[in-house]
């Protein structure tokens, strides 16, 4: 019997293939592969928050990180296979011809970035979605109850920007697909639009889909917005699909590409930072964080439990989202070890552009400064930050905007408390403590609106790396935090789908049984510290208030 399930992970930089024993969980080999085009840049234009991938860079990574699984693991492994699933980033979204094709992929569109795959830190549509806001509510049904405000990162709006600015485009985009939709469609060979099924999360969360609506918003509006909008309607189908239900077989094409047997079952994926969750562990009443250069808050609920609550100030709610059969919670902030760069970045100012003469240190000698101060910056500044934890300097956590609580995509950071004493380890810790205060604000908005939250489990870089930044979350939130230590856990996240897909589990609570089990540190709460946090928070949501008033006159002036 067929018993290895594949978990393929295509994140914002690369693609991650974990091959696992199916009924075990443990680990057989992995396989990574970067993003050619992307690495170099290519398409992207950050002074206009203009981020693109280009299909080529997903389907040759896919390629070489599958193989390098392959060659890692047992021989015979290939033939053992029984499912196959993914995560991608998201929203993000792709224009497609009638026949299911990205529109990069025909030579007329090879080098358009607006052909191309929209990553979801595309922040190019902030105009768009403005518009979108202003209509969603006009109908009979407010379309915003379960997302609140809709996004420039999302679907719609990315769809409207580009397609609002680009004739060519609009011309020749029969459809847009995820590319948590595409991928499957891809290996499948279902790329046809007809064809190609949808996932409930990436059409709750990002394309509003809800049973309540009988689906998308309505025809009606969306028409409003734009006529092209309402052919997008026409063309989405009429159902979407769970995470871990069987959407077809691998086809021949790329079962000789990626060295398979034809015929292995393909389930439904999700986002990476749900698939993280799924991967971590997540359950009720214990929140998945993801914490990177943003953060993403996950968490599952009854959906009894939250009904006729109005939560779309504090996140986002889809159904079957997460795990099928719960109500799948999202929430986040779009700026967290972002922040922390931010610092890094001005500390280390003067060592990356200031030329130094060859008689004060030779060239070869300032690079290996550079290279050491790199790896150094950010642990040395923590622990010079620790002595600053119960010092007034605060700063706001909005570098990004701010997504939750209360999306809005305009505001700034500020920085309180500011004196000639303040070095840079203080001003490391003030913007840690904002980004902390940013988290604190969001859980305490579900716990006040009755989503049960026990325990926090953290995943990524961050929480592996930094105890500084863990401990300060247990004491501002006052609540347990786990550190999940699987390195690969968006793609376990994936490969989970894949066993349920492959029918060697029954649903994803009973697979995670068997698949979940790396934790690490546990932080506990520290009461003390929670007072001083108690008391600083305080000052964090007054600056806020500030920030949210400056940048409202400042928009208006303008």
């Amino acid at each position: 019997m067929s018993t290895i399930v594949a978990g393929i992970d295509f994140g914002t930089d690369s693609v991650r293939v974990l091959l696992c024993d199916g009924v075990s969980g443990v680990g057989i080999s992995t396989g990574v592969s970067h993003y050619r085009r992307w690495k170099r840049g290519e398409y992207c234009d950050p002074r206009k928050n203009r981020y693109r991938q280009h299909a080529l860079d997903y389907i040759e990574s896919l390629e070489k990180a599958f193989n390098k699984a392959l060659t890692a693991a047992p021989e015979h492994t290939a033939a053992q296979i029984a499912g196959i699933s993914v995560d991608t980033t998201g929203s993000t979204p792709c224009p497609v011809d009638s026949t299911g094709t990205p529109l990069c992929l025909l030579d007329r569109f090879t080098e358009n970035p607006d052909a191309m795959f929209h990553l979801w830190k595309d922040h190019t549509a902030v105009t768009e979605a403005q518009r979108i806001n202003g209509v969603l509510s006009e109908g009979d049904i407010d379309y915003t109850k379960y997302q609140g405000v809709y996004s420039s990162e999302w679907f719609w709006a990315k769809i409207l920007h580009t397609t609002t600015h680009n004739a060519e485009i609009r011309k020749n985009a029969y459809t847009w697909v995820e590319h948590s939709d595409w991928i499957l469609a891809l290996l499948t060979d279902q790329s046809a639009p007809e064809l190609i099924k949808r996932g409930s999360c990436a059409a709750g969360h990002k394309a509003l889909w809800n049973s309540e609506f009988n689906g998308l918003p309505s025809r009606d509006l969306l028409s409003r917005l734009d006529p092209y909008l309402a052919d997008i309607y026409d063309r989405y189908p009429d159902r979407v699909y769970p995470a871990g239900s069987p959407v077809g077989k691998l086809c021949r094409t790329w079962a000789e590409r990626l060295g398979l047997p034809e015929g292995i079952i393909i389930g439904m994926g999700s986002f990476d930072a749900h698939a993280g969750g799924v991967g971590a562990g997540i359950r009720r009443t214990t929140m998945v964080k993801v914490v990177g250069t943003s953060t993403v808050d996950l968490v599952i609920e009854n959906p009894e439990q939250i009904r006729g609550k109005d939560l779309r100030e504090i996140c986002g709610q889809a159904e079957d989202s997460i795990v099928p059969g719960y109500m799948g919670i999202e929430a986040g902030q779009p700026a967290f070890g972002d922040a922390y760069t931010w610092v890094k970045k001005i500390g280390l100012w003067a060592i990356e552009n200031i030329v130094v003469p060859e008689e004060v240190i030779d060239s070869q000698r300032v690079g290996k400064l550079e290279t050491y101060l790199e790896k150094q910056f950010i642990p040395r500044v923590e622990k010079a930050a620790e002595r600053y934890i119960d010092h007034e300097e605060i700063a706001l956590d909005w570098f990004n905007g701010r997504r939750y609580p209360s999306l809005n995509e305009s505001v700034k950071s500020m920085l309180s408390h500011i004196t000639l004493g303040t070095d840079l380890p203080a001003l490391f810790c003030a913007v840690a403590k904002g980004t902390i205060f940013g988290s604190r604000a969001i859980f305490d908005s579900l716990r006040q609106n009755g989503v049960e939250i026990d325990e926090i489990i953290c995943v990524g870089g961050i929480a592996e790396k930094s105890p500084f930044i863990m401990q300060m979350f247990a004491d501002a939130l006052k609540v347990p935090i786990q550190v999940c230590s699987d390195k690969q856990v968006c793609a376990r996240g994936a490969a989970i789908y894949a066993s349920v897909a492959a029918g060697l589990w029954e649903n994803i609570p009973q697979a995670q049984k068997i698949f979940v089990n790396q934790m690490n540190t546990t932080y506990a709460p520290d009461s003390k510290m929670s007072e001083v946090y108690d008391r600083q928070f305080k000052t964090y949501q007054k600056i806020g208030t500030m920030s949210e008033t400056l940048s409202e006159y400042v928009r208006t002036e303008q």
